[in-house]
């Protein structure tokens, strides 16, 4: 573990950490893929699945036949199934409970004010596939776009060297009900759902977790499609003090390094802990903070995807907590638990995002409208307010909309 002072450079990096998506490099290949893509459909489609997947496939491979979804059954345990439905029911009473109401008000005498909600029509979920399959994204990210209603939900995942997908994420799927897969993966899969092709057809929002290339094409198809946000590597932050069990504060550290670019840091109170651990998570970071202010206050710049609180009165720190994609409270709670059964998604904000993007849920797929509904006797009432406006903006005609109503 390297230790940083608070005024050292190595913890400003962390504080200003930024994606690798905004390297040039990246960004110009993505936009490539996107405009080819954007030319020539399935050709680019296919073309850079052979590329980068190493499999050739032809267009009416791209989409997964229910063959091959249902014999992934075959290859995966009943015990399997058994506790993904535990897991499924887990995140779906959450999100049922996330679910917004639309509020309604009655201003004044003739008028009615209120807002709509109302779920989008079609949502791509992006499936990462490169050491291995995150079979927990799938429920992670289909579970809280169904509660929210979505009709039409996409998987895009990579195919694998023999042209399939993993049986166990086509299991997971299948479980919910989603049979629109497609085996396509990268930018290519990112701008296929934004753009359309004659086999893939386009969708209104895109989400989902993937590499510094799946990220610059989210990034760069915003506009033709919503995104839910711009995701870096996997992150870590642990407030801890003398009464911190360390090798718990040791497993749950290396736990997060083990994703490809992986941040995880110590924030302790306690100097004898810090040293406890230099030898033992060699890949991370720790800071030594005065007081348990200045470790809240460090944590909040940081403002991590995971923050871990494994003190004593867990509670009173995170009530102090601004900035963190998700909380989690006690030695019991190991971002593990996040990761795959308490409820909430794991599709959290990262390099520092968190300060003002939020973790994945039922808000990400709906959409808003305001309703609004005067009598004339209640426009009467603002009808100079809008008029002497609008003139002042030299909207004549705007003024006339108002006029012709009293004439």
């Amino acid at each position: 573990m390297k230790i940083l002072t608070q005024t050292g450079k190595s913890l400003l990096d962390i504080y200003n950490r930024d994606s690798q998506v905004h390297k040039k490099s990246v960004s110009d290949k993505v936009r490539q893929i996107i405009e080819d893509v954007r030319l020539d459909g399935d050709e680019a489609v296919l073309k850079y699945t052979k590329k980068f997947d190493g499999v050739k496939l032809t267009a009416k491979d791209l989409r997964v036949p229910e063959g091959e979804i249902s014999a992934a059954f075959q290859n995966i345990t009943n015990d399997f199934v058994d506790n993904l439905k535990m897991i499924i029911k887990n995140v779906t009473t959450f999100y049922k409970t996330q679910r917004q109401r639309p509020c309604f008000v009655k201003a004044d005498e003739g008028v009615i004010l209120k807002e709509t909600i109302q779920p989008l029509e079609s949502v791509g979920i992006y499936i990462p596939a490169g050491t291995a399959p995150l079979v927990s994204t799938v429920y992670m990210t289909v579970i809280p776009a169904k509660v929210a209603g979505v009709k039409r939900i996409v998987i895009m995942t990579p195919p694998n060297k023999n042209g399939q997908v993993n049986p166990y994420v086509l299991a997971v799927a299948n479980l919910l009900k989603v049979n629109e897969i497609y085996k396509v993966g990268g930018a290519q899969a990112i701008a296929a759902l934004a753009l359309g092709t004659k086999t893939v057809p386009r969708v209104h929002k895109v989400v989902g977790p993937g590499n510094i290339y799946v990220t610059e094409a989210k990034r760069q198809v915003f506009g033709f499609v919503d995104i839910d946000m711009l995701a870096g590597p996997s992150e870590l932050a642990i407030i801890a003090n003398r009464c911190s069990n360390p090798d718990f504060v040791a497993a749950d550290m290396e736990g997060q390094i083990e994703h490809l670019g992986g941040l995880a840091v110590l924030i302790s109170t306690s100097k004898q802990l810090l040293k406890q651990l230099r030898n033992r998570v060699p890949s991370g970071y720790g800071v030594y903070a005065k007081n348990m202010d200045e470790a809240i206050e460090i944590a909040n710049k940081i403002a991590p995807e995971h923050l871990e609180i494994m003190t004593n009165n867990p509670n009173v720190i995170a009530k102090k907590i601004v900035n963190a994609g998700a909380i989690f409270l006690g030695p019991y709670s190991p971002t593990a638990l996040g990761d795959y059964a308490a409820g909430p998604s794991h599709v959290l904000p990262t390099m520092g995002s968190a300060k003002y993007f939020s973790g994945l849920g039922t808000d990400h797929f709906v959409k808003k409208s305001h309703v609004i509904s005067y009598s004339k006797k209640a426009l009467d009432k603002v009808k100079d307010a809008i008029i002497q406006i609008a003139t002042l903006e030299g909207l004549n005609k705007h003024s006339e909309s108002i006029k012709v109503r009293f004439k």
